[in-house]
């Protein structure tokens, strides 16, 4: 059983450690959070089923036996930027970090020199380095790139993820822009801090994995507005208000566009559900009804991720480059 340091007890963080602590597939030997008011709190405050004796640090640097750990789950932040500085330091020590940065899926679209740097540290250390979640990570990158292993030729992939956003944390909710008016939408699309991180990841991850060429690639993201009076975590959200956010990306060769992404979550949406068009030989139009609750899934992802990670090469891994995961539980071990 692989002996697991956390580090975010955020909402992601806490379902992360609940579903460790209670699937018995990992030992849990501590937790890092630098939230000043966490600081030195038991963590069964925030875990209910998390052992009494664990107390939540308020640094890495607070971690005393590195020995005692194997693998480090990081649910921080987004951007490999601002998660580097805990990236190397962990890299140093030669473990393996598996983190839910949704610019980590696929690095070299945006930070190719700290992609690189990242793993020639893990290389030369002997640690590993992997992010993953629901989405990005599986349903719209690794899990359509699996289901192209049946064709022998392909034309293009399309991928679908509609969302009712009700059922999803609220920091969730505030990201998609539930409850702003559209002149509020606008300024956080333009400041960054409003939109589905990892779509443009997720596109060239699938591109480079089954062999398409990339000529050019476009991403737009727009409003959705409630038809209707809607609740949520975050109050009450009037009709006409901004409900969540529609976010395309698209890859062109030869002009014909060989992947599409369409990412769509809002309070009361509809017909929530997922869906990949595979265009080849064979086709597939695979759709996954009522779709995958984001939260759950990405805490299993992460969870059953480790061992596959732990197992791998040293280096920089995405989800094509360690064996593929799947569920486990102390009644099944693994072999």
């Amino acid at each position: 059983m692989n002996r697991i340091l956390h580090v975010g007890a955020g909402p992601l963080g806490q379902r992360i450690i609940s579903d460790l602590v209670h699937r018995e597939v990992g030992h849990l030997v501590g937790v890092v959070d630098i939230n000043p008011a966490l600081a030195d709190m038991p963590l069964s405050r925030l875990v209910p089923s998390a052992e009494d004796r664990l107390r939540i640090l308020p640094s890495i640097d607070a971690v005393e036996d590195w020995d005692t750990i194997d693998a480090v789950i990081v649910a921080t932040t987004s951007d490999i930027p601002s998660g580097a500085p805990l990236y190397r330091e962990l890299l140093s020590r030669g473990k393996a970090v598996i983190s839910t940065c949704e610019e980590l899926i696929y690095p070299w679209l945006r930070h190719v020199a700290l992609a690189e740097e990242l793993d020639d540290l893990a290389r030369r250390c002997g640690g590993r380095i992997l992010g993953t979640g629901v989405n990005p990570g599986f349903l719209m990158d690794a899990l359509p790139v699996y289901l192209t292993c049946a064709s022998r030729s392909i034309r293009a992939v399309s991928c679908s993820r509609v969302q009712d956003a009700s059922l999803r944390r609220i920091p969730f909710q505030q990201k998609i822009g539930a409850g702003l008016d559209d002149e509020q939408f606008e300024a956080k699309v333009k400041d960054g801090s409003l939109r589905h991180v990892g779509l443009g990841e997720s596109l060239h991850f699938i591109a480079h994995y089954i062999g398409i060429p990339i000529e050019r690639w476009e991403e737009d993201i727009n409003p959705v507005h409630a038809t209707r009076n809607l609740v949520c975590g975050l109050g009450d959200i009037p009709k006409g208000r901004v409900a969540g956010v529609r976010q395309r990306a698209r890859a062109y060769h030869d002009e014909r566009v060989v992947v599409q992404l369409d990412f769509q979550a809002a309070i009361g949406q509809d017909n929530p559900h997922d869906r990949i068009i595979i265009d080849g030989d064979p086709g597939f139009d695979l759709t996954l009804a009522g779709g995958i609750h984001g939260d759950i899934a990405t805490a299993s992802i992460i969870i059953n991720a480790v061992p596959r990670l732990v197992e791998a090469r040293p280096g920089l891994h995405t989800m094509a480059t360690i064996a593929p995961p799947s569920h486990w539980s102390a009644a099944y071990p693994r072999r």
